[in-house]
């Protein structure tokens, strides 16, 4: 991914100045290289992340600019591909003074102006902490105990010296006075090494439920020294589904609630105990699923980190997945055109798959190297389950 940032970005900065033919070519050549430097810095600060030669404390604070950096890029994408389409337009149809107009140092500098802008605002609206939002999730087959169960999601917390303790508290206490049945968190709730990290996290200590809180493990997990992150959530009192079913009786329903691993396993990390060996445990559905009938359970929950697991665990009898991982795909028209595509058409809200029903939550928060939210609102999810 580093390597072709460094390959394609430097081409990005030269098609957008090039062609601003009424700039001297040395001003739109220092103009290109400068807004490749720009540009590569993202892929700079991923290199030092992995190499681990500067503190994630610091680092963390370095990568929000770099997130608006990479939104800057994108905008700059879509203004190249049609300022350059319409002047192509423009050249067939033989008007010298539009293609002039198209390709003025004018229009290409407000457009990275107005780009720059925008994405600052998402950066914004990225940092700030999550709305409660509820929803009413009508389920097909779902038994008379779990009607009106209120599920809250908490996905994709990313607590670290970004999304700090004061965020992860803010998170908390919204939760709590939405007065949940039950409390899960599907991954990624944190990033970096338990060190820098134990303090923001600490929060999540006071989350209390009737039916309790669980959590199932997400990519980042993997990314951060996922068995000292584990023993450190169970230190904290949350309840750990990994490849694992837990049977809950509610209201005389018996409730089949389990999580599975991440399809991240086997991803190296310096933050591992031996950073050598891979730590955590690979997705397993055909073990919670067995698990959930030889305990006789009438309704199937299963926490998922990554949404794009969803036909294949639909097909072992799972009534309602619950995912994140996509954060709602951060930014309007690239959810649809490069988050879903990735996620197995899965981006946000609530899907039919088979028989099962897909929640993909937005997320309560979001990776400190791309902290930008443009139309996708971060979320506390309160699910409200219904029968169909």
């Amino acid at each position: 991914m580093v390597t072709l940032a460094a390959l394609v970005i430097p081409l990005l900065a030269l098609w957008l100045w090039w062609p601003v033919r009424l700039m001297p070519r040395r001003a739109r050549l220092m103009a290109a290289v400068a807004t490749a430097a720009l540009g590569c810095t993202p892929a700079l600060l991923l290199v030092l992340l992995r190499e681990g030669t500067v503190e994630y404390r610091t680092l963390a604070y370095l990568q929000v600019p770099g997130g608006w950096v990479l939104a800057l890029l994108l905008m700059l994408a879509v203004f190249i591909v049609l300022r350059d389409g319409l002047w192509a337009l423009a050249a067939v149809a033989r008007r010298e003074d539009w293609k002039q107009r198209l390709h003025a140092p004018l229009l290409t500098a407000g457009a990275l102006a107005l780009a720059g802008l925008l994405s600052a605002w998402g950066v914004a609206n990225a940092l700030r902490p999550p709305e409660v939002h509820e929803r009413t999730l009508r389920l097909p087959g779902l038994p008379t105990g779990l009607e009106g169960l209120r599920v809250a999601v908490l996905a994709d917390i990313h607590a670290s010296p970004i999304n700090n303790a004061r965020y992860v508290q803010t998170i908390v206490e919204r939760t709590l006075e939405a007065r949940p049945d039950l409390i899960v968190l599907p991954g990624d709730m944190v990033d970096g090494d338990v060190g820098s990290g134990r303090a923001n996290v600490a929060p999540l200590a006071q989350l209390k439920a009737r039916y309790g809180v669980w959590a199932a493990p997400g990519n980042h997990e993997y990314y951060s020294g996922y068995d000292a992150w584990m023993a450190e959530f169970r230190r904290l009192g949350l309840n750990l589904l990994e490849n694992r079913m837990q049977l809950i009786d509610v209201q005389g329903a018996r409730l089949a609630l389990s999580g599975i691993g991440d399809p991240a396993y086997g991803r190296l990390s310096r933050q591992n105990t031996d950073p050598s060996v891979a730590e955590g445990v690979p997705p397993d559905i055909e073990t919670v699923a067995r698990q959930a009938k030889e305990a006789g359970a009438q309704y199937h929950l299963l926490l998922a980190h990554q949404p794009k697991t969803a036909r294949d665990n639909a097909a072992h009898g799972v009534g309602l997945q619950l995912s994140g991982h996509t954060h709602g795909g951060l930014i309007l028209g690239m959810d649809q055109w490069l988050v879903a595509p990735a996620n197995d058409g899965f981006v946000r809200g609530e899907y039919e798959v088979g028989a099962m029903k897909l929640f993909v939550s937005a997320g309560a928060g979001l990776w400190a190297g791309f902290a930008v939210r443009l139309g996708v609102p971060a979320s506390i999810d309160l699910l409200v389950l219904r029968g169909a």
